[in-house]
């Protein structure tokens, strides 16, 4: 038997073999680090017996898939702890997330914290006494009956729904089955870096008409020293929660009579409105048409357009004089409404259209997360009409749209995927392979690196999607460019050729900072509530020493207002040291300091937020002398 390994070496065996073998005759050290393997590109379990020539790769924590494993295997060993110190709890299901992996339980008195470093000290005692990791297999009704008789509803309730005719997978490691895919490590003694860190609710197959469950978050890594960078990220960034700061800095606040829904206060909206602003004059340059679509459309427009079908679900609806409506969730089908209006010539293309449209979507209540993700929001959204010949020209524009917004916004490290046709489809291959043709060489053109997401394009057509990492490494997907081909045909879009033929145009979706409230969530986050100068709600603050600068201080904020600057002044009767460990703790790019000497040379002395000194500046000098060259503007 012929075993072909990555680098395309063999390796002759007698007769079948298990993966583990195959790593321990490779090396000790290998043998050591065996997690799972990759058989004709199907994970299996170190365990695995190969029957016949196959092409081995051996998985260890080092690789993607590994680490998976370590998780989905820190996941069966909570469930196990869980089991032990609460033999009531009932197991639903613990999959792997991002950075590690949760698992839910029916567990009526609910988990406390005190419980959290209960179950996670038993975990650190059943992996350091370590047990092996066996698979099973059973049929379905077998498997349903073996559940019931532990008094697992919850298990034997998803084994009903799984294909009668399909051959189900447990694992046991000790006293603990649980039903799973696999594969799992060897031995749970391989699981040595790993910390619970949450909890939180969730309902039954994420359905709020459900009952309530108690969520367990932890993280595992293949060793201590990366759980401990991890954890030294997640306290950054807990640190840099923008719920937190938002509040610290009076910037919004959310409420339960309007879930999902932000309430901006003054400093807050000042930052949304600058943001706003920005962006309005980027579209004025690259030629858009600012419009303004209803908040409501009939139900049959939605049909027509698709989302009825398809979005249903997370749409607000009413009904009013015996027709159906929905509160909109994006703003495409209205701008096919304002792109229908009139006679289209084939002249009149491109046609660029955008929108700061206010959306609803009903996104399930245990998802919400401040800013980032809510159910009323603001997109930046606009959508070009183009031929097809114009489509990969239009491409590249909105490439250089999207580089040079983020780069104004501080973010150069950027990610680019292109993601192509899925299964379930509209239109043509040979259209869809153009587009893709089209959106592929509009990248590589600008020497822009992307990775390749197959079948994760939209129903209608592929699209570029982008994703920004923040100044501690987290990614944030933002911006997208979609191609499509069936909304304008639905709704009825069309412009007149220079045959004098009507043809369907092209239709591109884009979005660059996405919703602008998840957008100011990232940029809060990223810059820890620093806002550079051009977007800080107040931009500087007048602080006087003592009440004889009053007048002064009030003249100076007069000045430059004026001038442009969103200026305060801090005319309390409190110590000067006060108020400027005040106006740091508020963020404010610039503090301005006046005395006596102040008064009588018409000055300021300038300070920075980071307590830098930048000298005694004369007021009329101030904004363009100090105030710009040291705000590290970025537009």
């Amino acid at each position: 038997m012929k075993i072909t390994l990555p680098d395309a070496s063999t390796r002759d065996y007698p007769g079948p073999l298990t993966v583990a073998e195959v790593a321990a005759d490779i090396g000790p050290g290998l043998a050591k680090a065996t997690l799972g393997g990759e058989v004709d590109g199907v994970l299996v379990d170190a365990s695995h017996q190969i029957e016949h020539d196959s092409a081995l790769r051996i998985i260890t924590a080092k690789d993607p898939e590994g680490l998976e494993i370590l998780r989905h295997s820190c996941a069966h060993l909570l469930a196990q702890a869980v089991k032990q110190l609460f033999p009531q709890a009932q197991v639903t299901i613990g999959p792997v997330i991002e950075d590690g992996f949760y698992y839910d339980f029916a567990y009526g008195p609910g988990f406390t914290e005190d419980d959290l470093d209960r179950i996670q000290e038993k975990m650190e005692a059943l992996a350091k006494k370590g047990s092996r990791v066996e698979r099973l297999t059973m049929g379905r009704e077998e498997a349903v009956a073996y559940f019931r008789e532990l008094g697992e509803e919850y298990k034997a309730k998803i084994i009903e729904e799984i294909p009668t005719d399909e051959t189900l997978s447990l694992y046991r490691q000790g006293d603990f089955t649980d039903l799973c895919r696999g594969p799992h490590v060897p031995d749970i003694g391989m699981l040595r870096a790993f910390k619970l860190t949450k909890l939180a609710g969730a309902y039954w197959r994420g359905d709020s008409s459900n009952e309530m469950l108690q969520r367990v978050y932890g993280t595992a890594w293949p060793d201590k020293k990366s759980l401990d960078q991890y954890l030294t990220r997640i306290a950054e960034a807990e640190k840099r929660d923008h719920r937190r700061i938002g509040k610290a800095l009076d910037l919004f606040h959310f409420q339960e009579e309007a879930p999902g829904m932000v309430f901006w206060h003054r400093d807050g909206w000042a930052l949304y409105t600058a943001v706003e602003r920005y962006v309005r004059n980027l579209l004025a340059e690259y030629d858009y048409q600012e419009v303004h679509t209803p908040q409501m459309l009939d139900r049959s427009l939605w049909e027509r357009s698709g989302h009825w079908d398809k979005f249903r679900d997370n749409m607000f609806t009413t009904h009013v004089d015996d027709r159906d409506y929905a509160i909109k969730p994006m703003n495409c089908p209205g701008h096919v409404q304002i792109f229908n209006q009139g006679l289209r010539s084939y002249r009149d293309l491109p046609i660029r259209i955008a929108e700061f449209g206010i959306v609803h979507r009903n996104e399930p209540s245990g998802t919400l997360h401040g800013l980032l993700r809510a159910r009323r929001f603001t997109q930046d959204d606009a959508h070009v009409f183009c031929t097809e010949d114009q489509l990969q020209a239009e491409v590249s524009t909105l490439i250089e749209l999207t580089y040079r917004m983020y780069k104004d916004f501080g973010f150069e490290d950027i990610e680019v995927a292109l993601s192509t046709r899925p299964k379930q489809r509209v239109g043509e291959d040979a259209l869809w392979d153009r587009a893709e043709d089209a959106l592929a060489r509009a990248l590589e053109e600008k020497g822009i690196e992307y990775v390749v997401q197959p079948g994760e394009g939209a129903f209608y057509g592929p699209k570029h999607e982008f994703v920004l990492r923040d100044s501690i490494g987290r990614r944030w997907q933002c911006g997208t460019i979609q191609v499509d081909f069936s909304m304008p045909g639905r709704l009825d879009a069309s412009y007149v050729t220079d045959d004098g033929s009507k043809q369907v145009p092209v239709m591109i979706h884009r979005a660059i900072l996405g919703s602008l409230e998840r957008f100011i969530g990232i940029l809060i986050e990223d810059t820890e509530g620093k806002l550079p100068f051009w977007l800080a709600p107040v931009q500087a603050i007048i602080l006087n020493i003592t009440d004889r600068q009053q007048s002064f201080a009030s003249e100076t904020e007069k000045f430059l207002r004026k001038q442009g600057v969103r200026v305060e002044t801090d005319l309390r009767n409190e110590k000067i040291g006060y108020k400027i460990r005040e106006s740091t703790l508020r963020r404010i790019p610039f503090l301005l300091v006046v005395g006596d000497r102040e008064v009588e040379e018409g000055s300021v002395a300038v300070r920075t937020r980071d307590g830098e000194d930048l000298g005694t500046v004369a007021v009329a000098d101030v904004l363009e002398k100090c105030l710009l060259p040291n705000a590290n503007a970025r537009h």
